[in-house]
C-alpha cells in the first residue's frame, strides 16, 4: 500500500515538473531580499509619493509617458521644494518605441546677459544664496516643450495634479520637516521663503499639518492656460525679473524672453554589448558616465567580485580619470567645442586603463588626457517613467543647493535656482585651484555644466532594459556607473542592484563609502594606497527596469517617501 501511494506522489511531483525538494519546504523563501514594483502595462517612479501619483494617474487616463513627466515635473515643484521645481533647470531624454529613437532636451538655467565672474567671488569663495545666483530659469522651457513635441493630453490636464496639491495643500512629512530645519540659514533671510515655509518663530511648518501654497496654485494655473509664454514673456516674468533687479540680482525681461530649451543630439557607448545613451553637454555626467565605463570595460569585473577591494580599486581610478578630463573639456557646446567623440574613443579608454596600477594613483599624478591623438548639490531629484506603448522618460532636473537660492518668488510662490555658482569663476585668476576651467567659464546667455545623468540602457539586441537617474551632485555619474555594472557585470537583480552600498571618488581626495562594506574590505583598500572615509548615503536612484515581459520600478529608499507605481 505504503508503495502505491509513494508511486502516485512521484507521478504528481513529475506530472507538475516541481522539484522533490520544493514539495518538501514548509515555508517560502525568495532568492532577493528586497522586492520591486512589478507590472505589465506602465510604470512611474520618482522620489515623492504624490508626484508619482500625479504621473501614474495620467498614464491610467491613456496620456503618454511624456505627459506623465509634465505631470510629474510641475507637482513635484509643489511637493517636493528642495529639488523639484519651476524655478530651476534639467535634462530629459524621451524614448520613441515607435521610431527606435531617443531625444533629449537641454533645459538647463542660463546666465543672465550683465553677468561677470567678478560679481559672484567673495574672496577666495563664490557667492552660493541669494537673488545674484538665479540663473535664468529653464524647467518650465523644458517640460512645455517636451510636450509640444511629443505630449498627447492637453497641458491644462497634465498640470491639474499639481494645481491641486498646491490649492488644496498636502500633509508635511518628518523629511520636509526635517530638511527645511537643516536649510534654514539660507531660508529665512529671504522675506518670502521664511513666510511661506516657516512660523513665526522660525521653526519650520509642522509634521502632519496641511501645506497650502495660493500663490504658487495660482501660477501654476496661469502657466496651464497660457502656456510657456506667460512664464518667460508674460506677468510671471515679470515677477521674476521686478524682484531680481530689485534685490541685487541680473535677471531682465529680455533674458527671460530669449531663454530657450534645447534639442541635443544624445552621447552613448557600448558596454559589453549593452547599448548606455545619455545626456550630452552641457550635462557632464553623461560624458563621465560613459567615459568611466569605457574604462572599466577593459577589466573582468565579474571575475574581482561584486565590492569586493580590487572592483573598488579599479572603480575609483576609472572614476578619477573621467573627472580629470570633466575639470578640463566640459562645458556648454554652443560656446566652447566640447571632443566628445574622442573623450568616448575605445582607444583612448584603453590608454587610461593601462594606466591603472595594482594601488592608488596618488593625489597631483592624474591628468587630462591629450585628446589630439584620438580626435549640482546633492538635492537634485531624478524621476523615470515607461508608458503601455514603450515609450520612455528619464528625467533630472534641480535647484541647485537644497531650496536653490533660498529665494521665493513672493508673487509666484515658487523657489529660485542658485546655478550661478557652477561656473569656473576662478578662471584666469589668482585662485585658479578653485575652478580653473576655460571650457566652463561664465558667459553671458552660457549654461554651467552640470553632472546629472539621465540615462537609457538597451540590450544587445536592442530592447530597452533600464531608465534611471538619481539625484547626489557630483557623485551622480558614479552612482549610476555602478547601478549599471552591478546588473550587467555582477548579474545582481534589480531592486539589489540599486540598495548596494555605494563608493564615490572624484578626482582627488579620499575615497567615499557608505555603510556596508566590511573592514577587511577597508583595509584592503588602504593597503592600496587609498583613504577611506565613511559617507552619508549616495543619491537616490529612481529606475525602471524591463525583463521578461514584465516592468521592474525601484525606488531607492536612501531618501524618504519615494514610490515607484505601476499598472
Amino acid at each position: 500500500m505504503l508503495k502505491s501511494y509513494s508511486l502516485l506522489i512521484c507521478l504528481a511531483l513529475i506530472f507538475f515538473e516541481v522539484p522533490v525538494q520544493a514539495r518538501t519546504q514548509t515555508t517560502l523563501d525568495y532568492q532577493d531580499r528586497i522586492h520591486p514594483e512589478i507590472s505589465s502595462e506602465f510604470m512611474v517612479v520618482t522620489q515623492n509619493e504624490h508626484a508619482t501619483e500625479a504621473g501614474y494617474s495620467i498614464l491610467k487616463k491613456g496620456g503618454n509617458a511624456v505627459d506623465a513627466a509634465v505631470a510629474v515635473g510641475f507637482a513635484l515643484a509643489v511637493t517636493l521644494p528642495r529639488a523639484g521645481n519651476i524655478g530651476g533647470g534639467g535634462f530629459i531624454l524621451i524614448y520613441n518605441e515607435k521610431e527606435d529613437k531617443v531625444f533629449s532636451i537641454d533645459y538647463r538655467s542660463a546666465a543672465p546677459k550683465s553677468s561677470t565672474s567678478d560679481l559672484f567671488l567673495n574672496g577666495d569663495k563664490v557667492v552660493r544664496f541669494g537673488h545674484l545666483v538665479n540663473a535664468v530659469p529653464g524647467s518650465v522651457a523644458g517640460l512645455l516643450k517636451a510636450h509640444t513635441d511629443h505630449g498627447t493630453l492637453p497641458i491644462s490636464e497634465l498640470l491639474q495634479p499639481a494645481i491641486r496639491l498646491a490649492r488644496e495643500g498636502f500633509e508635511v512629512t518628518y523629511d520636509l520637516n526635517f530638511v527645511l530645519d537643516w536649510g534654514r540659514e539660507s531660508m529665512v533671510v529671504n522675506e518670502a521663503s521664511k513666510r511661506k515655509f516657516y512660523a513665526s518663530d522660525e521653526e519650520p511648518i509642522k509634521v502632519k499639518s496641511n501645506f497650502k501654497q495660493p500663490n504658487l496654485a495660482k501660477t501654476l494655473q496661469k502657466i496651464s492656460e497660457q502656456g510657456k509664454d506667460e512664464f518667460y514673456q508674460g506677468e510671471i516674468a515679470k515677477w521674476i525679473s521686478d524682484e531680481s533687479l530689485s534685490n541685487g540680482g541680473l535677471i531682465t525681461l529680455e533674458d527671460m524672453a530669449s531663454y530657450r530649451a534645447k534639442d541635443r543630439d544624445v552621447i552613448e557607448t557600448f558596454y559589453r554589448g549593452y547599448r548606455i545613451v545619455s545626456m550630452p553637454p552641457s550635462a557632464s555626467g553623461g560624458l563621465v558616465l560613459l567615459q568611466t565605463l569605457n574604462i572599466l570595460e577593459n577589466f573582468n569585473l565579474k571575475s574581482f567580485g561584486h565590492n569586493s577591494a580590487k572592483t573598488i580599486h579599479l572603480l575609483s581610478e576609472a572614476m578619477q580619470r573621467a573627472y580629470a578630463d570633466r575639470a578640463e573639456y566640459h562645458g556648454d557646446p554652443d560656446f566652447y567645442e566640447v571632443p566628445v567623440k574622442a573623450l568616448l574613443s575605445k582607444k583612448y579608454s584603453l590608454k587610461l586603463s593601462k594606466e591603472i596600477s595594482e594601488n592608488r594613483t596618488p593625489d597631483g599624478q592624474i591628468f587630462e588626457g591629450n585628446l589630439k591623438k584620438y580626435d549640482e548639490s546633492p538635492d537634485t531629484t531624478h524621476f523615470s517613467i515607461i508608458d503601455a506603448e514603450g515609450n520612455a522618460v528619464s528625467n533630472t532636473y534641480t535647484l541647485g543647493s537644497s531650496f536653490g537660492s533660498g529665494v521665493t518668488i513672493k508673487k509666484g510662490g515658487f523657489l529660485m535656482n542658485n546655478q550661478m555658482r557652477n561656473f569656473s569663476h576662478f578662471y584666469g585668476k589668482e585662485h585658479a585651484e578653485y575652478g580653473d576651467s576655460e571650457a566652463n567659464r561664465l558667459e553671458p546667455g552660457k549654461r554651467m555644466i552640470s553632472t546629472q545623468t539621465p540615462t537609457l540602457v538597451f540590450k544587445p539586441n536592442g530592447e530597452l532594459m533600464m531608465i534611471l537617474g538619481s539625484p547626489g551632485g557630483g557623485r551622480i555619474p558614479n552612482i549610476i556607473t555602478q547601478v549599471i555594472s552591478n546588473v550587467i557585470d555582477h548579474e545582481m537583480s534589480f531592486t539589489e542592484a540599486v540598495i548596494a552600498p555605494r563608493i564615490n571618488q572624484r578626482l582627488e581626495g579620499k575615497l567615499q563609502l557608505e555603510n556596508g562594506f566590511s573592514p577587511d574590505t577597508i583595509e584592503l583598500l588602504k593597503q592600496r594606497g587609498h583613504e577611506p572615509e565613511a559617507s552619508t548615503t549616495m543619491g537616490s536612484v529612481q529606475a525602471i527596469f524591463l525583463d521578461n515581459d514584465k516592468i521592474f520600478g525601484v525606488a531607492d529608499t536612501r531618501r524618504p517617501g519615494a514610490l515607484a507605481k505601476g499598472n
